[in-house]
């Protein structure tokens, strides 16, 4: 039997992913001003209408115009509504000392099928996506399916302003700089329900964090905690998944493994994690519990320089696979 694997990709363009990147502008406006802000910002837009809200502590102040200036740029349109607290005394007095931000279960991910270090079949997916979006800059979207021998099935293609025929033709040029694309079918369906020219906010809503599975290892990965979007390094939903990604890949290549799998455990307000293993190809456990100072958040604020204002890029592609610092060799011996 067969046995097949799926995964999507969408442009920066789409509407969930205008939020995301709305989001980390936000923090990485915050951060850019003081380092230790705390940011947790959602957004919803579409249909003309956008919303900022959420809670952002910060020693110098944000305002609804520089706000609006991040939504104008990414979006085209100012907020309909923006709606910013500070974070919760009571969850604060647990991050001051040093704690996670809430508990959670992050998991890290590093494979040897491609140079990305990522699934084959997500691989792909972002790298069509990618080549069709510098010739069509729209909302739009990719998604390829595998055999288990990396053959592609089939290839799926939607985006705004591209007609059927300028699809094919550059699925056709990417099937020939792409290396080790190979084929076990030639199944191609591109605007499957037709050519279409209101994308984005115009047809659809968005928001912040729903493309959870685009943003980590593609469906046929387990993820562990929530959104990545909007969120301080405080909050171990991203900046322990980020770490668990960088030990992933220092096991992969000190292993020559063909897979590994990182899962990070935390307590919201207490600094070392409660649970931090390693599978090695399915067999190896190691625990990681050792590294329990690198695994606090300040740790790995410290060892990622997630204090920095990196995140809006992040946004755009997905977190993992695109040469950030959690996607280099580690220099921790484990």
């Amino acid at each position: 039997m067969t046995l097949f694997k799926t995964a999507e990709c969408v442009t920066p363009k789409h509407p969930d992913k205008i939020c995301d990147r709305i989001s980390d502008a936000i923090l990485d406006l915050c951060l850019s001003q003081d380092h230790n802000s705390r940011v947790a910002v959602e957004v919803m837009g579409g249909h003309g209408k956008l919303y900022v809200i959420g809670e952002i502590t910060t020693k110098n102040k944000i305002s609804d115009q520089n706000i609006n200036a991040i939504c104008e740029r990414i979006a085209g349109q100012k907020a309909t509504d923006i709606c910013i607290a500070q974070q919760s005394q009571e969850i604060a007095q647990g991050v001051d000392t040093g704690g996670a931000g809430d508990q959670g279960i992050m998991i890290g991910y590093a494979c040897n099928e491609n140079q990305e270090m990522i699934p084959q079949e997500l691989y792909l997916a972002r790298s069509l996506c990618r080549h069709i979006y510098q010739s069509f800059p729209e909302d739009g979207k990719t998604q390829i399916t595998i055999d288990q021998y990396g053959n592609i099935d089939t290839i799926v293609a939607s985006f705004c302003h591209a007609s059927k025929k300028e699809l094919e033709r550059l699925i056709n040029e990417w099937k020939q700089i792409t290396p080790g694309v190979t084929w076990g079918s030639d199944k191609v369906l591109c605007n499957p329900a037709g050519d279409w020219d209101r994308g984005g906010f115009e047809s659809d809503t968005g928001l912040t964090g729903r493309k959870l599975a685009v943003d980590n290892y593609g469906p046929n990965i387990p993820i562990g905690g929530g959104s990545f979007s909007g969120k301080d390094a405080t909050k171990v939903d991203r900046s322990a998944a980020y770490m668990a990604r960088w030990l992933a890949v220092d096991l992969l290549k000190a292993n020559r493994a063909k897979e590994v799998i990182v899962k990070i455990a935390y307590s919201i307000g207490i600094a070392e994690p409660v649970m931090a293993i390693a599978e090695i190809d399915g067999k190896e456990q190691i625990d990681l519990l050792l590294l329990q100072e690198k695994l606090s958040p300040r740790g790995i604020i410290q060892y990622l320089g997630l204090e920095n204002p990196i995140y809006e890029k992040t946004a755009e592609w997905g977190h993992f696979g695109n040469s950030f610092r959690w996607d280099d060799y580690l220099t921790i011996n484990i």
